[in-house]
Protein backbone atom coordinates (compact mmCIF):
# COMPACT_ATOMS: atom_id res chain seq x y z
CA UNK A 1 0.00 0.00 0.00
CA UNK A 2 1.24 3.46 -0.94
CA UNK A 3 0.64 6.07 1.73
CA UNK A 4 -1.87 8.80 0.84
CA UNK A 5 -0.52 12.36 1.02
CA UNK A 6 -2.74 14.86 2.82
CA UNK A 7 -2.73 18.46 3.98
CA UNK A 8 -4.33 19.24 7.32
CA UNK A 9 -6.18 22.54 7.26
CA UNK A 10 -6.81 23.60 10.84
CA UNK A 11 -4.31 22.35 13.41
CA UNK A 12 -6.54 22.43 16.47
CA UNK A 13 -7.88 19.49 18.44
CA UNK A 14 -9.53 17.64 15.57
CA UNK A 15 -6.69 18.25 13.10
CA UNK A 16 -4.20 16.84 15.58
CA UNK A 17 -6.43 13.87 16.35
CA UNK A 18 -6.50 12.86 12.69
CA UNK A 19 -2.84 13.74 12.20
CA UNK A 20 -1.92 11.32 14.99
CA UNK A 21 -3.06 8.51 12.70
CA UNK A 22 -0.26 9.36 10.27
CA UNK A 23 2.28 9.21 13.09
CA UNK A 24 1.16 5.73 14.10
CA UNK A 25 0.45 4.40 10.60
CA UNK A 26 2.91 6.17 8.26
CA UNK A 27 2.53 3.39 5.70
CA UNK A 28 -1.10 4.50 5.21
CA UNK A 29 -1.07 8.30 5.55
CA UNK A 30 1.53 11.02 5.15
CA UNK A 31 0.87 14.59 6.34
CA UNK A 32 2.73 16.75 3.81
CA UNK A 33 1.26 20.17 4.59
CA UNK A 34 -0.51 22.28 7.18
CA UNK A 35 -2.55 25.48 7.15
CA UNK A 36 -3.19 27.17 10.49
CA UNK A 37 -3.33 30.85 11.52
CA UNK A 38 -2.09 30.26 15.08
CA UNK A 39 1.72 30.18 15.16
CA UNK A 40 2.03 27.75 18.05
CA UNK A 41 -0.46 25.25 16.65
CA UNK A 42 1.03 25.47 13.17
CA UNK A 43 4.58 24.96 14.42
CA UNK A 44 3.54 21.96 16.54
CA UNK A 45 2.06 20.28 13.47
CA UNK A 46 5.21 21.03 11.45
CA UNK A 47 7.41 19.45 14.11
CA UNK A 48 5.18 16.39 14.51
CA UNK A 49 5.19 15.59 10.78
CA UNK A 50 8.46 17.13 9.57
CA UNK A 51 6.62 19.27 7.02
CA UNK A 52 8.68 21.08 4.38
CA UNK A 53 8.73 24.90 4.63
CA UNK A 54 7.02 25.39 1.27
CA UNK A 55 4.03 23.34 2.51
CA UNK A 56 3.37 25.46 5.59
CA UNK A 57 0.56 28.01 5.26
CA UNK A 58 -1.10 30.59 7.49
CA UNK A 59 -4.62 30.06 6.15
CA UNK A 60 -6.67 27.78 3.94
CA UNK A 61 -6.81 30.32 1.11
CA UNK A 62 -3.03 30.14 0.66
CA UNK A 63 -3.12 26.36 0.22
CA UNK A 64 -5.59 26.70 -2.63
CA UNK A 65 -3.97 29.56 -4.54
CA UNK A 66 -2.22 27.17 -6.90
CA UNK A 67 -4.22 25.41 -9.59
CA UNK A 68 -1.82 22.49 -9.21
CA UNK A 69 -2.82 20.03 -6.52
CA UNK A 70 -0.34 19.89 -3.65
CA UNK A 71 -1.55 16.52 -2.34
CA UNK A 72 -4.13 13.81 -3.02
CA UNK A 73 -6.36 14.75 -0.11
CA UNK A 74 -7.17 17.49 2.36
CA UNK A 75 -8.47 17.13 5.91
CA UNK A 76 -10.61 20.20 6.44
CA UNK A 77 -10.70 20.98 10.17
CA UNK A 78 -11.42 24.69 9.90
CA UNK A 79 -14.11 26.36 11.97
CA UNK A 80 -17.69 25.59 10.98
CA UNK A 81 -18.40 28.89 9.24
CA UNK A 82 -15.37 28.36 6.96
CA UNK A 83 -16.36 24.88 5.83
CA UNK A 84 -18.47 25.80 2.83
CA UNK A 85 -16.21 28.21 0.99
CA UNK A 86 -13.06 26.21 1.66
CA UNK A 87 -14.57 22.82 0.79
CA UNK A 88 -16.15 24.03 -2.44
CA UNK A 89 -12.74 25.37 -3.53
CA UNK A 90 -11.01 22.12 -2.53
CA UNK A 91 -13.48 20.03 -4.51
CA UNK A 92 -13.17 22.36 -7.49
CA UNK A 93 -9.40 21.85 -7.53
CA UNK A 94 -9.81 18.07 -7.50
CA UNK A 95 -9.00 17.20 -3.89
CA UNK A 96 -10.71 14.40 -2.00
CA UNK A 97 -11.88 15.94 1.28
CA UNK A 98 -12.35 14.64 4.80
CA UNK A 99 -14.53 17.34 6.38
CA UNK A 100 -15.05 17.80 10.10
CA UNK A 101 -18.66 17.86 11.25
CA UNK A 102 -20.94 19.70 11.06
CA UNK A 103 -20.70 20.21 7.32
CA UNK A 104 -22.00 23.77 7.58
CA UNK A 105 -24.20 25.73 10.00
CA UNK A 106 -26.02 27.18 6.97
CA UNK A 107 -28.70 24.76 5.76
CA UNK A 108 -28.44 25.29 2.01
CA UNK A 109 -24.64 25.19 2.02
CA UNK A 110 -24.81 21.54 3.11
CA UNK A 111 -26.92 20.63 0.10
CA UNK A 112 -24.68 22.57 -2.27
CA UNK A 113 -21.54 20.78 -1.03
CA UNK A 114 -23.11 17.36 -1.53
CA UNK A 115 -24.28 18.29 -5.02
CA UNK A 116 -20.80 19.60 -5.89
CA UNK A 117 -19.03 16.44 -4.73
CA UNK A 118 -21.45 14.20 -6.61
CA UNK A 119 -21.35 16.28 -9.80
CA UNK A 120 -17.53 16.32 -9.79
CA UNK A 121 -17.10 12.68 -8.78
CA UNK A 122 -15.03 13.62 -5.75
CA UNK A 123 -14.92 11.94 -2.36
CA UNK A 124 -16.39 14.15 0.37
CA UNK A 125 -16.47 12.22 3.63
CA UNK A 126 -17.83 13.71 6.85
CA UNK A 127 -16.24 12.95 10.23
CA UNK A 128 -19.12 11.03 11.79
CA UNK A 129 -16.59 9.09 13.81
CA UNK A 130 -19.06 7.14 15.96
CA UNK A 131 -19.69 4.72 13.09
CA UNK A 132 -16.13 3.50 13.54
CA UNK A 133 -16.28 2.86 17.27
CA UNK A 134 -16.55 -0.82 18.30
CA UNK A 135 -19.37 0.14 20.69
CA UNK A 136 -21.65 1.44 17.97
CA UNK A 137 -20.61 -1.31 15.57
CA UNK A 138 -21.64 -3.87 18.21
CA UNK A 139 -24.96 -2.12 18.87
CA UNK A 140 -25.74 -2.11 15.15
CA UNK A 141 -24.83 -5.80 14.95
CA UNK A 142 -27.17 -6.62 17.85
CA UNK A 143 -30.10 -4.74 16.33
CA UNK A 144 -29.54 -6.37 12.93
CA UNK A 145 -29.38 -9.84 14.51
CA UNK A 146 -33.03 -9.57 15.65
CA UNK A 147 -32.12 -10.54 19.21
CA UNK A 148 -34.13 -7.51 20.36
CA UNK A 149 -36.95 -8.28 17.93
CA UNK A 150 -38.71 -5.44 16.16
CA UNK A 151 -37.52 -2.14 17.62
CA UNK A 152 -40.52 -0.28 19.07
CA UNK A 153 -38.87 2.70 20.75
CA UNK A 154 -35.44 4.21 21.34
CA UNK A 155 -34.42 6.64 24.07
CA UNK A 156 -31.03 8.18 23.32
CA UNK A 157 -29.32 10.72 25.57
CA UNK A 158 -26.33 12.87 24.75
CA UNK A 159 -25.16 13.70 28.27
CA UNK A 160 -22.81 16.64 27.99
CA UNK A 161 -20.70 17.12 31.13
CA UNK A 162 -21.34 20.49 32.77
CA UNK A 163 -17.70 21.58 32.29
CA UNK A 164 -17.76 20.65 28.59
CA UNK A 165 -21.01 22.54 28.13
CA UNK A 166 -19.44 25.64 29.69
CA UNK A 167 -16.18 25.22 27.78
CA UNK A 168 -17.51 24.75 24.25
CA UNK A 169 -21.05 26.13 24.24
CA UNK A 170 -20.95 29.00 26.75
CA UNK A 171 -17.39 30.35 26.73
CA UNK A 172 -16.01 28.74 23.59
CA UNK A 173 -16.26 28.45 19.83
CA UNK A 174 -19.81 27.08 19.60
CA UNK A 175 -21.53 29.45 22.04
CA UNK A 176 -23.39 31.62 19.55
CA UNK A 177 -25.71 30.69 16.69
CA UNK A 178 -24.53 33.50 14.41
CA UNK A 179 -20.82 32.69 14.78
CA UNK A 180 -21.17 28.90 14.86
CA UNK A 181 -24.62 27.31 14.50
CA UNK A 182 -27.50 25.69 16.38
CA UNK A 183 -26.44 23.55 19.35
CA UNK A 184 -28.44 20.54 18.13
CA UNK A 185 -26.43 20.59 14.89
CA UNK A 186 -23.00 21.26 16.38
CA UNK A 187 -23.26 18.58 19.05
CA UNK A 188 -25.87 16.08 17.89
CA UNK A 189 -25.47 15.57 14.13
CA UNK A 190 -23.34 12.61 15.34
CA UNK A 191 -26.33 11.22 17.17
CA UNK A 192 -28.79 11.63 14.32
CA UNK A 193 -26.30 9.91 12.02
CA UNK A 194 -25.72 6.92 14.28
CA UNK A 195 -29.44 6.39 14.88
CA UNK A 196 -30.19 6.41 11.15
CA UNK A 197 -27.22 4.11 10.47
CA UNK A 198 -28.45 1.52 12.95
CA UNK A 199 -32.20 1.71 12.29
CA UNK A 200 -31.99 2.00 8.47
CA UNK A 201 -35.25 3.95 8.31
CA UNK A 202 -36.11 7.52 7.36
CA UNK A 203 -37.69 9.91 9.83
CA UNK A 204 -41.24 10.91 8.83
CA UNK A 205 -42.39 13.14 11.70
CA UNK A 206 -40.30 15.32 14.02
CA UNK A 207 -40.74 17.93 16.72
CA UNK A 208 -38.41 19.52 19.24
CA UNK A 209 -38.31 21.55 22.45
CA UNK A 210 -35.46 23.27 24.29
CA UNK A 211 -34.05 26.58 25.47
CA UNK A 212 -31.16 28.39 27.09
CA UNK A 213 -32.24 27.99 30.70
CA UNK A 214 -29.26 28.21 33.04
CA UNK A 215 -26.39 30.20 31.53
CA UNK A 216 -28.10 33.58 31.77
CA UNK A 217 -27.18 36.80 33.63
CA UNK A 218 -30.09 36.49 36.07
CA UNK A 219 -28.68 33.19 37.35
CA UNK A 220 -25.28 34.61 38.31
CA UNK A 221 -24.31 34.34 42.01
CA UNK A 222 -24.65 37.58 43.97
CA UNK A 223 -21.62 39.79 43.41
CA UNK A 224 -20.19 37.61 40.61
CA UNK A 225 -17.38 39.29 38.67
CA UNK A 226 -17.06 39.40 34.88
CA UNK A 227 -14.00 37.14 35.09
CA UNK A 228 -13.09 34.32 37.42
CA UNK A 229 -9.66 35.95 37.88
CA UNK A 230 -11.18 39.17 39.26
CA UNK A 231 -11.61 37.89 42.81
CA UNK A 232 -15.15 36.55 42.41
CA UNK A 233 -16.83 36.01 45.82
CA UNK A 234 -18.58 32.88 44.50
CA UNK A 235 -15.33 31.14 43.49
CA UNK A 236 -15.48 28.48 46.19
CA UNK A 237 -19.05 27.43 45.43
CA UNK A 238 -19.11 27.74 41.62
CA UNK A 239 -18.46 24.54 39.65
CA UNK A 240 -17.54 26.64 36.60
CA UNK A 241 -14.72 28.57 38.33
CA UNK A 242 -12.12 28.81 35.58
CA UNK A 243 -8.85 28.61 37.51
CA UNK A 244 -9.97 25.31 38.99
CA UNK A 245 -10.96 23.97 35.56
CA UNK A 246 -7.93 25.11 33.56
CA UNK A 247 -4.90 26.13 35.60
CA UNK A 248 -2.66 23.08 35.55
CA UNK A 249 0.60 21.91 34.03
CA UNK A 250 0.84 19.51 31.10
CA UNK A 251 -1.01 18.90 27.88
CA UNK A 252 -4.77 18.69 28.35
CA UNK A 253 -7.58 18.79 25.79
CA UNK A 254 -9.45 21.58 27.60
CA UNK A 255 -6.55 23.55 29.13
CA UNK A 256 -4.77 23.61 25.75
CA UNK A 257 -7.52 25.91 24.47
CA UNK A 258 -6.49 28.47 27.07
CA UNK A 259 -2.80 28.11 26.20
CA UNK A 260 -0.76 25.50 24.35
CA UNK A 261 2.12 26.48 26.62
CA UNK A 262 1.63 23.69 29.16
CA UNK A 263 2.22 25.60 32.39
CA UNK A 264 -0.01 26.90 35.16
CA UNK A 265 1.40 30.37 34.69
CA UNK A 266 0.56 30.52 30.99
CA UNK A 267 -2.96 29.19 31.57
CA UNK A 268 -3.60 31.74 34.32
CA UNK A 269 -2.50 34.58 32.06
CA UNK A 270 -4.73 33.22 29.30
CA UNK A 271 -7.76 33.29 31.59
CA UNK A 272 -7.20 36.96 32.39
CA UNK A 273 -7.82 38.06 28.81
CA UNK A 274 -9.25 35.13 26.82
CA UNK A 275 -12.70 33.61 26.40
CA UNK A 276 -12.31 30.85 28.95
CA UNK A 277 -11.81 33.14 31.94
CA UNK A 278 -15.22 34.76 31.56
CA UNK A 279 -18.06 34.18 34.00
CA UNK A 280 -20.44 31.66 32.43
CA UNK A 281 -23.34 33.94 33.35
CA UNK A 282 -21.79 36.92 31.54
CA UNK A 283 -20.92 35.65 28.05
CA UNK A 284 -22.30 36.32 24.56
CA UNK A 285 -23.79 32.82 24.37
CA UNK A 286 -27.26 32.16 23.00
CA UNK A 287 -27.33 28.44 22.08
CA UNK A 288 -29.61 26.14 24.08
CA UNK A 289 -28.32 24.23 27.10
CA UNK A 290 -30.87 21.43 26.80
CA UNK A 291 -33.06 20.11 23.99
CA UNK A 292 -35.22 17.11 23.12
CA UNK A 293 -36.14 15.83 19.66
CA UNK A 294 -39.03 13.42 19.10
CA UNK A 295 -39.10 11.39 15.90
CA UNK A 296 -41.28 8.76 14.23
CA UNK A 297 -39.82 6.50 11.55
CA UNK A 298 -41.42 4.99 8.44
CA UNK A 299 -42.22 1.76 10.26
CA UNK A 300 -43.71 3.47 13.32
CA UNK A 301 -40.67 3.20 15.60
CA UNK A 302 -40.38 6.24 17.87
CA UNK A 303 -37.15 7.91 19.00
CA UNK A 304 -36.49 10.46 21.72
CA UNK A 305 -33.11 12.18 21.47
CA UNK A 306 -32.15 14.34 24.46
CA UNK A 307 -29.18 16.70 24.67
CA UNK A 308 -28.44 17.65 28.28
CA UNK A 309 -25.75 20.13 29.30
CA UNK A 310 -25.79 19.42 33.03
CA UNK A 311 -24.41 15.88 33.28
CA UNK A 312 -21.90 14.78 35.91
CA UNK A 313 -20.25 12.54 33.32
CA UNK A 314 -19.53 12.93 29.62
CA UNK A 315 -21.37 9.99 28.08
CA UNK A 316 -24.13 8.79 25.84
CA UNK A 317 -26.76 6.54 27.40
CA UNK A 318 -29.54 4.69 25.66
CA UNK A 319 -32.45 2.29 25.94
CA UNK A 320 -33.64 0.25 22.98
CA UNK A 321 -36.97 -1.54 23.50
CA UNK A 322 -37.78 -4.37 21.12
CA UNK A 323 -40.48 -7.01 21.02
CA UNK A 324 -38.06 -9.66 22.33
CA UNK A 325 -35.63 -7.80 24.59
CA UNK A 326 -34.56 -4.45 26.00
CA UNK A 327 -31.03 -3.12 25.59
CA UNK A 328 -29.36 -0.62 27.91
CA UNK A 329 -26.13 1.01 26.80
CA UNK A 330 -23.55 3.51 27.94
CA UNK A 331 -20.81 4.97 25.75
CA UNK A 332 -18.19 6.74 27.85
CA UNK A 333 -14.46 7.36 28.09
CA UNK A 334 -14.74 5.77 31.53
CA UNK A 335 -16.01 2.51 30.08
CA UNK A 336 -18.60 1.17 27.65
CA UNK A 337 -21.52 -1.02 28.67
CA UNK A 338 -24.17 -2.99 26.79
CA UNK A 339 -26.71 -5.09 28.70
CA UNK A 340 -29.56 -7.04 27.13
CA UNK A 341 -32.61 -8.02 29.22
CA UNK A 342 -34.38 -10.93 27.47
CA UNK A 343 -38.14 -10.72 28.01
CA UNK A 344 -39.15 -14.38 27.81
CA UNK A 345 -36.33 -16.02 29.76
CA UNK A 346 -35.58 -13.11 32.08
CA UNK A 347 -31.89 -13.61 31.30
CA UNK A 348 -29.63 -10.56 31.66
CA UNK A 349 -26.74 -10.65 29.19
CA UNK A 350 -23.72 -8.38 29.40
CA UNK A 351 -22.10 -7.84 26.01
CA UNK A 352 -18.35 -7.12 26.09
CA UNK A 353 -17.10 -4.15 24.07
CA UNK A 354 -13.38 -3.48 23.65
CA UNK A 355 -12.01 -0.30 22.10
CA UNK A 356 -10.05 -0.92 18.92
CA UNK A 357 -7.26 1.54 19.73
CA UNK A 358 -6.45 4.51 21.94
CA UNK A 359 -7.79 7.19 19.62
CA UNK A 360 -10.75 9.38 20.57
CA UNK A 361 -14.41 8.37 20.44
CA UNK A 362 -13.59 4.80 21.42
CA UNK A 363 -11.35 4.26 18.38
CA UNK A 364 -13.59 6.18 15.99
CA UNK A 365 -11.05 8.93 15.24
CA UNK A 366 -8.56 6.52 13.69
CA UNK A 367 -11.39 4.52 12.16
CA UNK A 368 -12.69 7.43 10.11
CA UNK A 369 -9.21 8.28 8.82
CA UNK A 370 -8.55 4.70 7.76
CA UNK A 371 -11.95 4.61 6.05
CA UNK A 372 -11.08 7.81 4.16
CA UNK A 373 -7.71 6.43 3.07
CA UNK A 374 -9.26 3.15 1.94
CA UNK A 375 -12.00 4.93 -0.01
CA UNK A 376 -9.44 7.04 -1.89
CA UNK A 377 -7.69 3.81 -2.85
CA UNK A 378 -10.95 2.34 -4.17
CA UNK A 379 -11.68 0.10 -1.18
CA UNK A 380 -14.63 1.72 0.63
CA UNK A 381 -15.78 -0.08 3.77
CA UNK A 382 -19.33 -0.95 4.83
CA UNK A 383 -19.49 1.90 7.35
CA UNK A 384 -18.33 4.69 5.04
CA UNK A 385 -20.06 7.97 5.80
CA UNK A 386 -20.96 9.35 2.38
CA UNK A 387 -21.76 13.04 2.10
CA UNK A 388 -25.28 12.17 0.94
CA UNK A 389 -25.92 10.06 4.05
CA UNK A 390 -24.41 12.70 6.30
CA UNK A 391 -26.70 15.29 4.77
CA UNK A 392 -29.73 13.51 6.22
CA UNK A 393 -28.44 13.81 9.78
CA UNK A 394 -27.89 17.53 9.21
CA UNK A 395 -31.38 18.00 7.76
CA UNK A 396 -32.84 16.43 10.90
CA UNK A 397 -30.86 18.84 13.06
CA UNK A 398 -32.02 21.86 11.06
CA UNK A 399 -35.60 20.60 11.13
CA UNK A 400 -35.35 20.16 14.89
CA UNK A 401 -34.18 23.76 15.28
CA UNK A 402 -37.01 25.01 13.08
CA UNK A 403 -39.50 23.02 15.14
CA UNK A 404 -38.05 24.32 18.40
CA UNK A 405 -38.22 27.94 17.31
CA UNK A 406 -41.70 27.69 15.77
CA UNK A 407 -43.24 25.15 18.17
CA UNK A 408 -44.23 23.11 15.14
CA UNK A 409 -44.41 19.49 14.02
CA UNK A 410 -42.46 18.85 10.83
CA UNK A 411 -43.35 16.31 8.13
CA UNK A 412 -39.90 15.38 6.90
CA UNK A 413 -40.77 14.26 3.32
CA UNK A 414 -42.13 17.75 2.60
CA UNK A 415 -39.25 19.40 4.47
CA UNK A 416 -36.64 17.56 2.38
CA UNK A 417 -38.33 18.57 -0.87
CA UNK A 418 -38.67 22.18 0.24
CA UNK A 419 -35.07 22.74 1.30
CA UNK A 420 -33.68 20.88 -1.72
CA UNK A 421 -35.73 23.05 -4.09
CA UNK A 422 -34.65 26.20 -2.23
CA UNK A 423 -30.98 25.19 -2.46
CA UNK A 424 -31.17 24.51 -6.18
CA UNK A 425 -32.68 27.94 -6.76
CA UNK A 426 -30.11 29.77 -4.63
CA UNK A 427 -26.83 31.20 -5.79
CA UNK A 428 -24.74 31.00 -2.62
Amino acid sequence: MTAIDTIIVGAGGRGNAYGQFAMEYPQELNVVGVAEPDDLRRNRMVSFHDIAPDMVFNDWESVLQSDEKRSTAIMNCTMDRQHYESTMKMLNLGYDVLLEKPMSPILHENIKMVQKAEDDGRLLQICHVLRYSPFWEKLREIVASDVLGRIVSVTHQENLAYYHMAHSFVRGNWRNVESSGPMILSKCCHDFDILLWILKQDVVWLNSFGSLTHFRPENAPEGATARCTDGCPAAEVCKYEATRLYVRDGSDSFANHVSYIPTKEARLEGLKTGWYGRCVYDCDNDVVDHQTVNMELENGTTITLTMNGQSEEECRTMRWDGTKATLYGKFSALGNEITIHHHLSGKIEKVPVIDRDSSGHGGGDFGIVRSFVNAIQGKPDASITTARESLESHLLAFAAEESRLNHSVIYMPDYRKRVDAEARNMDI
